[in-house]
């Protein structure tokens, strides 16, 4: 066990205890059992993170880093729960995997997902990560990204199969191609034989919060078959759009 990682931790818990508030160094170490010396490191520690921040009026609390980690997981939270309706029509509706997902830099994280009752399916699991430029989701997500994103990235586009698009001239055109559609394709990119089909999601500020998208077999999903699905994928993500507050233009 890391006991500095825990002393960190506990102090951070301490800090954050509105019904319990502990505002001074003194405070917090009879209350985490800790010294006062061992408690001043942990609290610089912690400040130089940005996770807490001192005021002279109040002492200890909360900093602007730890609102950031809160906002971010409530945001996927609050996203799965609203998909999941839409999320289970899609699945019944196609018969495939479905994959909701979030952009963490050049990878997307699968934060919710419905298996496809096929025997020969896309296999995945929550939480699990996989490279952005490479499957549809993230391909979905990467399209709106700002100017320069990419590029942060150019020299990470490894190749998985023979389909993999590693060079940004090639991954820029497939992501314009994207937004003219209004849904990515992965045409066995991240694995020999798996394609996929997915739309991004919006909210009501018109930020991009996620992508939805179905996945199979090659053999399954045809490319006219994925792009016939594709209505059914944009439907998907327009409800779960619409639910966030997001208005059409």
């Amino acid at each position: 066990m890391d006991k500095t990682l825990l002393k960190g931790l506990t102090v951070l818990e301490a800090v954050t205890d509105v019904e319990h508030p502990s505002r001074t160094i003194e405070e917090l170490a009879a209350r985490v059992g800790l010294t006062r010396s061992n408690t001043h490191r942990t609290l610089q520690t912690l400040m130089h993170a940005g996770y807490i921040e001192r005021d002279d009026d109040t002492g200890y609390r909360g900093g602007i880093r730890l609102f950031e980690l809160a906002a971010r997981q409530l945001g996927h939270l609050d996203l799965r729960r609203i998909a999941g309706p839409a999320m289970r029509k899609l699945a019944a509706d196609t018969g495939e995997t479905v994959h909701l997902s979030v952009l963490d830099g050049i990878e997307v994280v699968y934060i919710d997902k419905i298996d496809s009752p096929q025997p020969i399916r896309a296999y995945s699991m929550i939480g699990g990560r996989a490279p952005a430029y490479a499957v549809a989701t993230g391909k979905a997500l990467l399209a709106y990204q700002p100017e320069g994103y990419l590029e942060t990235y150019a020299e990470t586009l490894a190749r998985h199969t023979g389909a993999t698009i590693t060079t940004l001239p090639l991954l820029k055109e497939d992501l314009r191609r994207a937004v003219r559609a209004g849904y990515a394709l992965n045409r066995g990119e991240w694995r020999d034989g798996v394609g996929g089909v997915a739309v991004a999601i919006f909210n009501a500020l018109d930020d991009v919060v996620g992508a939805i998208g179905i996945s199979g077999p090659l053999d399954r999903l045809s490319l006219g078959r994925a792009k016939e699905l594709a209505v059914e994928v944009k439907t998907c993500a327009a409800d779960i759009s619409a639910a966030l507050g997001h208005k059409k233009p």
